[in-house]
Formats: structure tokens, C-alpha cells, sequence
């Protein structure tokens, strides 16, 4: 006779109740019942209670001074911090001074011989043009400015992101310690780099440094780690077996194995590195990023797209000579061939170069045009601006039917930036809490909704609820438009091939631009304000977003796809039913990215007119009010953090329901 199993608890469960979800959701709303009562007995009203509000002026104004009053007399400034700051002067003025002197004519030949020895003859040749260029557009000493800062800054993030990725990869404990750590500051927009190192070095070089060595460091770290673990276990149980040291393990196998890993990690850095060096500028880095930060400052497009140019050119020689040569690292080259460039012929090929370009340099010097010649530049600012001003006398508004871009900007801010602004700023602070982690907890765990609550409600501690919410009616506004235009391309370029090869090259330009040049269009266009900021975010955010989805879509099980057509299901309906489920992973990290990298040029926007967080930030760098400037990077950072464990769900969520 057959027993009767006893019925699990959840499956005693009404049917609704039995998702995890929905558990969660009812749970919560529990815990909002019993809660929310006091809170609004002690809120005075809907805005954020002054109670439970900490006031940092004061703490922060008298720290601030106190450093200034003893950068030249406390032991800590005058023995470590005051020789670090002099070092990175005396760094970046030698390669600074190394690269006049060898004139345009050495500097485009040696760039120009490095692409060449890394990525072929068509880089090489794309290379030259790119230098040619920077100095066309008259643009040529702050160019090697920015090259300048940005060897000093890449030598010493490649440093210490090396040695964090070494202590992570062969340590497991280190690991699990740094991988939070650099998640975090990975996260974090690039704005929030520039306040910490300004309240200790000021505005100069050297807080321009170490802000982008800080940003810069991170993917190397990482990239490190993760190529010393992944290395072959069979290729290191063979050095074992030959009697090995750990040391000699460490230089002849597994670095050897991780030398790809390496060499992306590089790219990153450099990446990276120029993006946050063009920044700094805000803070005194100087080059190419202060002749766009003054010229946006004055509303001259013609000259911020002047120096705009050649930081876009220079990412994208940047970006294409170090993954040509992370690709030569297995052996291939672009055209599929095996690259034979090894051994004795590749160091004579290296010396040739090097001769070369030595030999020009010399040549530059010996004729006495070290300069760039003053009669081939090519001034572009009188034109663009025509250009500009045409655009805003027949573009701008007035235009028949759709109307100009001003009408477009100002019909997002009317019927979307204000009411979503005013609608998270009108909610009580406990909905809007309560609203984060209804959001939260169902795609991860409790520990990822409860950071989230908390690192939302630290800008309300701080005392900059309004500014945040402002911040984040941008933010949310701008990562819908990018989620709709960036999943519609992505699907479209994973089931085309021809329309992806038309769209990659465009998408390449896109992510290597640094965020600092895509305020230049949108100036051009909308003019400044709240819209131009969010256009900004959506045009830098999409690239990554289309990306992510193409990618997710085009690794679908094939057999997936092949099951639904033989059932007679239509393209619409593979898409739908079959290719969107299964890519769900690559769409949700598709969202995450697409917030994260919004938020980082949101924040920026606050130099066009943006307000909210970016613009307190600016005017604490520009005024010099480190209150201000510091408290709105923390909230940024606090902003940053939550949206980022709102969008990337957790793999054990699916465990006991979280």
C-alpha cells in the first residue's frame, strides 16, 4: 500500500505565492507596514527628515584648511606626499620636454614605426595620418601635453594594477578582498577620481595623475588576475614536475600564459587612462582636455571640436596598434596568417624602426623644424562655427513640421525630465526607498537590496536628497532611451550580417571616444541644458548596449532556433519566444552597463547646464569648495553603487528563493 507523501511547505502555498518573487514582494510589503508608519510620524512630510541628516560643511571646510595650512610643514607632506608630487612633476615635464625635442617629424616617425612593429602597415599608415592631423588642426603641443601626462599616468597604473593582479591571482584570499574593492571603483563615474586627490595635491599635474592612475588601474588589476588564474594547469604541473621554484613558475609559465590577458589589460588602461586625462583637465591636467573644457565654457564649438579631433584620433590609434598586438600574441594576424616577425629577423626589423625614426628626428633638428609649421594648420574653428550658426538659424527651432533640435529639447525636458524629476522628488523618501528595494531584492539578494536602500539613503544623510533624485530623473531617463535604441540596433545587427559589418566601424569610433568629446555635438545641437546632457549619456551608453545585445542574440543554441522554425514559428516569434529568453544573461548585463556608463556622463553633463550632482561637483572643483565638491562626489558614488546592484542580478538569487 502506498504512503501518502507529506506536502512541502511551498507547495502548501497558495499558487501565486509559490514564485519567489512574489514572496519577496509580499514580504517586503510587511515589513513597509510595520515601518513606513514611523517613519512617517518623523519624516516631516515627504522630503528627508533633517533628523537624519549629518551636516559635513563644517567637518569637511575645517579638514580642507587644515591641509592647506600644512601642505608645507607636516612631516606626511614634506617626506612622502610633497616628494610623490615633485616626482610626477619631474616625470611629466621629461617626457614632456623628450617630445619637443624630437620634434613632430621624430615623434610622428617613432609613433608611426611602433604601429607598425604592433599592427602591420595599414595601422602604421593610419597612425602617421593621425599625427598629421593633431598637428594640421594646430593642435600639436597640447597633443604631446596629453601624450606626456598620459605615459606617466599608464606607466604607473600599469604598475600598480600588476602588482594588485598579481596578489589577486596567486592568492586566493587577496582575491576575494580586492575583487569587492575593484568592482567599487570600477563603478564609480570618473568625476568622483578628481575630489580626494584635490583636497591633498590641489589643482595641478600631479592630482591629474593620480586621479587617472586611481581610474586607470583597475582593468589591469583585474585582466592580471584573471590570466594568471586561467593559465594552462597541465603546462604548470609539467614546470612543477622539472623542479620549479614559485618564482620561476611565476616568470617562465604562468605570466608567459597570461601574456594575452596582459596586453587587453594594457588596452583598457590606456583607454581609460586618456579618457580620465582629458577630464582632469577640469582640475589643471592641461592638452588636448583643457582646450575642450575652456572652449565648452564658452560655448565655442568650432574650438572644442578642434581639440576634440585629435583625442578622438588618438583613441583610436591607441586603441587599435594594442589590441593588433594583443592579437599577435596568439600567433594570428588580422587576415588569419601565422605571424613569422619572431626571433632574430623580428629584432632586426625592431632596430630598423628605431633607426628610423631616430634618424628623422635628428633630421627634423639638423633643418630646425622641431616645430609644426605654423603655415600648415588648418584653422577649423571659423568654419564650424558658420557651420554652428547656420545650424541654430535653420535647425535649431523654426524648422517646419518636426520642428528644430531646440524643440526637441525642450519637449524631452517638458514631458520627461520635469515630470519624472518632479515625481521622484514629490514621492515620501520612504516610497522612494521602499520603490528601490522592490526593484532590487526579486533580482538578487537581500544583501544586494539592502545595499542598495542604504547607498541611496546615504545621499539623503549627507543632505543632498533633491540634487540625487534630480540626478537619477536624468539618469533613468537617459538609460530608457538607450535601452530602446540599443536593443532595437542590437537585434537588427545580429540578424544581419551586412547591416553589422556597416555598423561596426561606427561603433568602434563611438567607444573609443573619450566621454569628455561627446558634449561637443550635443552643445552644437541642443545648446546647453538638462536634454543635452542626457543626449550625451545616451550616445556614449549606446555602443556598449548594441554590443551586449548583438552579442547575447548571436550565441543562442542553434538548435534552439533550428527546433522553433521546423514548428513553423515566424522570425518575430523565434525572436520573441526563443532568442530573448535565452539571451536574458547578456540583456540584463547589457542594462547594467548601459546605466553605469549613463551615470558616468550624466555627471559630466553638469559642465552643459546639467545641474544636480554634476553641477555641484564642478562648482566645488572651480570655487574651490571642497564641502560642496565632495559631498556631491559622494552622493555620486553612493548613486553609482546603488544603480549597479539594482541592474546586475545575482546567480543565487535562484537559491531557496534568496
Amino acid at each position: 500500500m502506498a504512503t501518502a507523501t507529506a506536502p512541502t511547505p511551498r507547495a502548501a502555498l497558495p499558487g501565486v505565492l509559490r514564485h519567489p518573487v512574489a514572496r519577496k514582494l509580499l514580504l517586503l510589503a510587511a515589513a513597509a507596514a510595520i515601518l513606513v508608519p514611523l517613519a512617517d510620524a518623523h519624516g516631516s512630510g515627504g522630503t528627508w527628515p533633517k533628523a537624519l541628516t549629518v551636516d559635513l560643511t563644517g567637518p569637511l571646510t575645517r579638514t580642507g584648511d587644515w591641509i592647506i595650512d600644512h601642505r608645507d610643514s607636516h612631516p606626511l607632506f614634506l617626506y612622502f606626499l610633497g616628494h610623490l608630487s615633485n616626482a610626477v612633476v619631474l616625470c611629466v615635464r621629461a617626457v614632456y620636454l623628450l617630445l619637443l625635442a624630437a620634434g613632430w617629424a621624430g615623434v610622428t616617425a617613432a609613433a608611426t614605426a611602433l604601429a607598425w612593429r604592433a599592427a602591420g602597415k595599414r595601422l602604421a599608415l593610419g597612425t602617421a595620418a593621425a599625427f598629421l592631423a593633431c598637428g594640421a588642426l594646430g593642435m600639436w603641443v597640447p597633443t604631446m601635453q596629453t601624450l606626456a601626462l598620459m605615459a606617466v599616468a599608464v606607466l604607473a597604473s600599469v604598475a600598480v594594477g600588476v602588482v594588485l593582479g598579481l596578489a589577486a591571482g596567486l592568492s586566493a584570499r587577496l582575491d576575494r578582498v580586492l575583487r569587492p574593492v575593484l568592482d567599487t571603483m570600477q563603478v564609480l563615474p570618473a568625476f568622483a577620481y578628481l575630489l580626494p586627490v584635490v583636497l591633498v595635491f590641489g589643482i595641478g599635474v600631479p592630482a591629474a595623475v593620480l586621479a587617472t592612475v586611481v581610474y586607470a588601474a583597475p582593468p589591469m588589476a583585474r585582466l592580471t588576475a584573471l590570466g594568471l588564474r586561467g593559465a594552462d594547469k597541465e603546462v604548470l604541473e609539467a614546470v612543477d614536475s622539472l623542479g620549479a621554484t614559485a618564482r620561476q613558475r611565476l616568470l617562465t609559465a604562468r605570466i608567459p600564459l597570461a601574456r594575452r590577458e596582459l596586453l587587453l589589460g594594457l588596452n583598457q588602461t590606456i583607454m581609460m587612462a586618456l579618457s580620465m586625462a582629458v577630464i582632469a583637465s577640469v582640475i589643471g591636467a592641461g592638452g588636448l582636455g583643457d582646450r575642450v573644457y575652456q572652449a565648452l565654457a564658452s560655448v565655442d564649438v568650432g574650438a572644442a571640436l578642434a581639440a576634440g579631433i585629435p583625442i578622438v584620433l588618438l583613441a583610436v590609434v591607441l586603441d587599435r596598434v594594442t589590441a593588433a598586438a594583443g592579437d599577435t600574441t596568439r600567433g594570428i594576424t588580422r587576415g588569419g596568417a601565422r605571424t613569422t616577425g619572431t626571433g632574430r629577423g623580428h629584432r632586426a626589423h625592431t632596430a630598423y624602426a628605431v633607426g628610423a625614426a631616430v634618424a628623422v628626428a635628428v633630421a627634423g633638428r639638423l633643418v630646425g623644424r622641431p616645430d609644426w609649421p605654423g603655415s600648415w594648420t588648418v584653422a577649423i574653428a571659423a568654419p564650424v562655427n558658420d557651420a554652428v550658426g547656420w545650424m541654430t538659424g535653420h535647425l535649431y527651432s523654426g524648422v517646419p513640421v518636426i520642428g528644430g533640435t531646440a524643440d526637441w529639447a525642450g519637449r524631452f525636458t517638458t514631458w520627461v525630465l520635469d515630470p519624472l524629476r518632479d515625481g521622484l522628488q514629490g514621492l515620501p523618501w520612504w516610497a522612494v526607498l521602499l520603490l528601490v528595494a522592490a526593484v532590487a531584492w526579486p533580482i538578487g539578494t537581500w544583501r544586494t537590496a539592502l545595499t542598495a536602500v542604504l547607498a541611496l539613503a546615504a545621499t539623503g544623510v549627507l543632505g543632498v536628497w533633491e540634487p540625487s533624485l534630480d540626478t537619477l530623473s536624468q539618469v533613468l531617463a537617459a538609460v530608457a532611451v538607450t535601452l530602446v535604441l540599443g536593443f532595437a540596433t542590437g537585434v537588427a545587427a545580429a540578424r544581419g550580417d551586412r547591416f553589422e559589418r556597416l555598423l561596426r566601424p561606427v561603433l568602434d569610433v563611438l567607444q573609443t571616444m573619450p566621454q569628455f568629446v561627446y558634449l561637443i555635438p550635443v552643445v552644437a545641437l541642443f545648446g546647453v541644458g538638462r536634454a543635452p546632457a542626457v543626449a550625451a549619456a545616451v550616445v556614449y551608453a549606446l555602443p556598449a548596449v548594441v554590443r551586449i545585445t548583438a552579442q547575447g542574440l548571436r550565441q543562442v543554441d542553434a538548435a534552439a532556433l533550428e527546433s522553433a522554425r521546423s514548428l513553423g514559428a515566424t522570425p518575430a516569434q523565434q525572436l520573441r519566444q526563443v532568442q530573448l529568453p535565452l539571451a536574458r544573461p547578456a540583456l540584463l548585463l547589457a542594462v547594467n552597463q548601459g546605466v553605469v556608463l549613463v551615470l558616468a556622463v550624466v555627471v559630466i553633463g553638469g559642465l552643459v547646464g546639467g545641474g544636480a550632482l554634476g553641477y555641484d561637483a564642478v562648482f566645488g572643483l572651480a570655487q574651490g569648495d571642497l564641502a560642496t565638491g565632495l559631498v556631491a562626489g559622494a552622493a555620486i558614488v553612493c548613486l553609482g553603487l546603488m544603480l549597479d546592484r539594482v541592474t546586475q542580478p545575482t546567480e543565487r538569487r535562484a537559491k531557496k528563493g534568496a
